[in-house]
């Protein structure tokens, strides 16, 4: 019985596959956009990990000796996490402010916001005030959180005497 609902489910599953074997691709095909940023970002990312190598030199090879057997799965995971970031970076079509008026209409923004007792009236009435605070203790968070990581000790800094 078990073994005629397994042949049932691997025939639907082959069935489902099918496109992508023999040849077939299940993917559409790219736009001349999406190709161009997906060139960009591959030109950038090469570009940085050279920069990054020359920067290294012989303290990233001592480095990568040290770590033994570490060294494999931490490049492995690096290199999953990059190509992830740049999966989303082109399917989210992401990208950096050209101009410097961007920059400046962005910040003149908050600042008039942060700036006006009305917008705080406003979020009071609408109930934002409850998101504002949670980003607000967010970004308290990660500071705090950085703190430690520099101090690289929970409670005070470690002074030697």
């Amino acid at each position: 019985m078990f073994r005629a609902a397994f042949r049932r489910q691997l025939a639907q599953t082959e069935r489902r596959f099918a496109s992508t074997q023999a040849g077939g691709s299940a993917q559409p095909e790219m736009s001349p956009q999406v190709k161009a940023a997906v060139e960009s970002a591959t030109k950038a990312y090469e570009s940085a990990v050279g920069g990054a190598k020359r920067v290294a030199g012989p303290v990233g090879d001592s480095v990568g000796r040290l770590l033994g057997g570490y060294k494999e799965p931490l490049v492995y995971n690096w290199k999953v996490f990059t190509s992830l970031c740049r999966q989303v970076y082109i399917a989210e079509k992401l990208a950096p402010p050209t101009s410097l008026s961007t920059w400046v209409h962005a910040y003149a923004k908050i600042w008039s916001q942060a700036t006006s007792p009305a917008y705080y009236r406003q979020i009071a009435q609408n109930g934002e005030w409850s998101k504002v605070a949670v980003y607000g203790l967010e970004a308290y968070g990660i500071f705090k959180i950085g703190e430690i990581i520099g101090r690289r000790n929970l409670v005070g800094y470690k002074l030697d005497e």
